[in-house]
Formats: structure tokens, sequence, C-alpha cells
């Protein structure tokens, strides 16, 4: 079956989207690993200075006019509030389950098809409300409501994707008139500015294997960042947000080698609905539909 030219793009959309959560979840794992003996306010540091020195090079080649740009309010918005997700999701990591945490970050889709509605007039069709509802539902039955779940760490991995949601919507706008690398730039550099602040109070020499995760979480972070706002550039935010759930299977996996988390029934059945929930936003799926 051949694929037209907005099926393609769509179907490019959610490739890019994919590839940037399998970036994100190994990322997830150099956070796990560094949190062990780094800080939270270090670990968000290194992930934008690092990025930011990534971009350098770039620069230099490209010239100032690389930087440029008239949406210089909507890139701080979009750094304050994946700033404030980071420091939230990282704290998870840190705290619960590599895979619970992902749930609660990746819980992002349930809210971005009403804030890109709200914020970006995009449409709300049937099939993304059914495609957020089992990805819910999946979310739930891989992380289940436990102890894990329901404390105050738990508020702040809420709060995190919340956040998290309005920085993709965010991205989702700036696409229209900003190169995804300049999208990236912008987040790092800043990040970095703001982020140096509470680091200063905790800085220390770090030894050489935190700077491999660290700086390895830093550059995963930041491909993963530009694969994503390709991605948002290619399709709407509410038709592939669900695909971001795929972060959550890959943490799986990695919980499963690294730390022997052996996925139960409960948890495998959550991710048969998300990966239905993806298929629902796949272009050989996506039909036109009356809005709501």
């Amino acid at each position: 079956m051949t694929l037209n030219q907005p099926n393609r793009k769509l179907f490019l959309a959610i490739s890019c989207l994919t590839i940037s959560a399998f970036l994100f979840s190994i990322m997830g794992i150099c956070i796990r690993y560094a949190s062990q003996t780094v800080d939270n306010y270090t670990i968000v540091f290194f992930r934008n200075f690092v990025g930011l020195m990534l971009f350098l090079p770039f620069i230099m080649k490209q010239g100032t006019s690389f930087v440029k740009t008239e949406k210089l309010w909507m890139h701080t918005w979009r750094s304050l509030v994946g700033l404030a997700a980071m420091y939230g999701f990282f704290y998870a990591i840190a705290h619960l389950k590599l895979s619970n945490a992902m749930v609660f970050t990746y819980s992002s889709p349930i809210f971005i098809p009403l804030i890109a509605w709200l914020f970006l007039k995009e449409r709300i069709t049937k099939a993304m409300l059914i495609a957020a509802a089992l990805g819910f539902l999946g979310v739930f039955c891989v992380a289940k409501p436990d102890q894990g779940l329901w404390n105050w760490v738990s508020a702040i991995g809420i709060a995190s994707s919340l956040l998290a949601s309005m920085a993709f919507v965010t991205v989702r706008a700036l696409t229209k008139t900003e190169p995804p690398e300049r999208i990236v730039f912008y987040f790092c550099l800043i990040g970095s500015v703001l982020s140096a602040i509470p680091m200063f109070w905790v800085w220390r020499p770090n030894a050489l294997k935190e700077l491999f995760f660290l700086i390895a979480a830093g550059i995963l972070a930041n491909v993963s960042q530009i694969f994503m706002s390709h991605a948002y550039r290619l399709a709407p935010a509410g038709q592939i947000a669900p695909v971001n759930y795929m972060a959550i299977i890959f943490a799986g996996i990695w919980g499963f080698f690294l730390w022997q988390e052996t996925p139960d029934f409960y948890s495998l059945f959550g991710f048969g609905l998300i990966l239905l929930a993806i298929i629902l936003c796949s272009p050989l799926s996506q039909r036109q539909r009356k809005s709501l």
C-alpha cells in the first residue's frame, strides 16, 4: 500500500518520535546510574550544558544568523516549563523504578491534545481521544497503583508530565518558523544559565565515572530532542503524541536486563494497550473524522 504525501509525513513523524523515545530511555539509564552519587541539580545542569557545547561547532559553521529569532519569548517559555519538568523527571528516576519514572514523564500525551486544542487550535478527533484513553489505561497497568505510584515523589512525576506536555505543544508552535536545531539550542542555552544557579551551591569535582554518565546523558537527551522537534514539525502534536509511550516499553526492557525488573501480566497487558494506542495514530489507520 503506497502512502500519499500527508501519510508519508505522518509515518516519518512517528519514526522520528520512536527514535527519540528510544534514545530518551537510554538517557534514563545514564541518569539512574549518575543519580546514585550525583545530586539532581548537577545532573540537570550537565544535561543542558553538554547540549550547549555540542552546538558550538555548528554555530561557528552557520554563523550568527543561526541564533537570530523573533520568537525569543516562546523559546524562553518552552525552556522554563521544560526545565521544571526536567527537574521533576530526573528526581523521579532517582527515587522510583525506571519504568515507573518513564510512565510519569510519558503520561504527557494524555494532556497534549487538550493543550494543543487550547493554544494551537488543533482539532481533537475521536481517534486521538481513544488513543489517549487507551494509553492512559496502559500506563496504569504498567505502573500499577502501589506505594511507588501514589506518594509525593509520584506527585512530582505527574507535575513534570503536565509541564512536559506544555513544552511539547510549545515546540510544535515553534517548528512553524524555527528549525529544530535552533529550538534545542535555545533550550540548552537558557537551561544552562538557569540550572547553573542552584548547582553552584552544591558543586563538587566529579569522578570520571560520574562524568561519563553525565556527558552521555546530555548527548543522548539532545539528540533525542532533535528527533522530537523534527517529529512535531511533520505532524500535529495531538496526532502523534501517543508514540511517546514507546519509551515506557523501552524502559521496561532496560529494567529487566539491568535491574531484573520482571513485568507481570498487568504490565504486559499495559504494553499491549500502549501499542494499540500507537497503531491508532499510525498512517494506515488515520482517516478523516469529524472534530468533536
